[in-house]
């Protein structure tokens, strides 16, 4: 009887902690882009062709808008992972 006590207490005893458990937010996904900043726009020369104007323009254009999407990607993760932990605190 005493050893089905003293492993009852041991149990009982064995799942508790002192210490409060909290919750980390989890790190964001590499493929996001959330570490890597936007790579600068591309400069011009005092005189350029119109052709290099041109694709001046279109590569800035393409490397503004892939910025964009990994910008808004992280921000879609960011804000259902928010949702998520704050609803697993409750």
């Amino acid at each position: 009887m005493k050893q089905l006590i003293i492993c009852w207490c041991l149990v009982l005893t064995g799942c508790s902690t002192a210490v409060p458990v909290t919750a980390q937010f989890p790190e964001p996904p590499e493929q996001a882009g959330a570490y890597k900043t936007c790579i600068a726009l591309k400069q011009l020369n005092e005189t350029p062709a119109l052709s290099e104007v041109s694709r001046t323009i279109a590569e800035n254009y393409a490397a503004y808008h892939e910025c964009r999407l990994k910008l808004n990607i992280w921000l879609e993760w960011y804000q259902v992972q928010k949702a998520l932990f704050e609803k697993a605190g409750r």
